[in-house]
């Protein structure tokens, strides 16, 4: 281990380095080094963001999934309604031609009960 007269800055590694590099080379390690550390800084910020955006989505999610049963329950009645009475009974109107308007059903009924008490 041999002290070394030769005074270089710390850091600077000048194996091959022309005369005066040692001074750019620090400058450079100097800049390298505030830009790591901004960059650093700038991935903790957006993995922050990440987390918070995490949160919100799983928030959303949440509150969908508490409207699973009531979409059910929508779902139910959509099928019940959208059922033909006509081919649940086997009743069809006499008085109803399909032939004439190709085949469209538009017969409109009414139904009147519990009116009137």
């Amino acid at each position: 281990m041999a002290s070394s007269t030769n005074s270089k800055p710390p850091g600077s590694s000048s194996i091959n380095a022309p005369p005066g590099a040692g001074t750019e080379r620090s400058f450079f390690e100097q800049q390298r080094e505030l830009l790591l550390k901004d960059i650093g800084i700038s991935f903790e910020h957006v993995l922050a963001n990440i987390n918070k955006l995490n949160r919100s989505l799983e928030g959303v999610i949440a509150v969908g999934n508490e409207f699973s049963s009531v979409e059910a329950l929508w779902s139910q009645f959509e099928n019940v309604m959208a059922k033909d009475p006509d081919a649940e009974n086997g009743n069809h109107d006499a008085g109803h031609d399909e032939g004439e308007d190709g085949g469209e059903d538009t017969t409109i009924t009414t139904v009147e009960e519990g009116h009137g008490r």
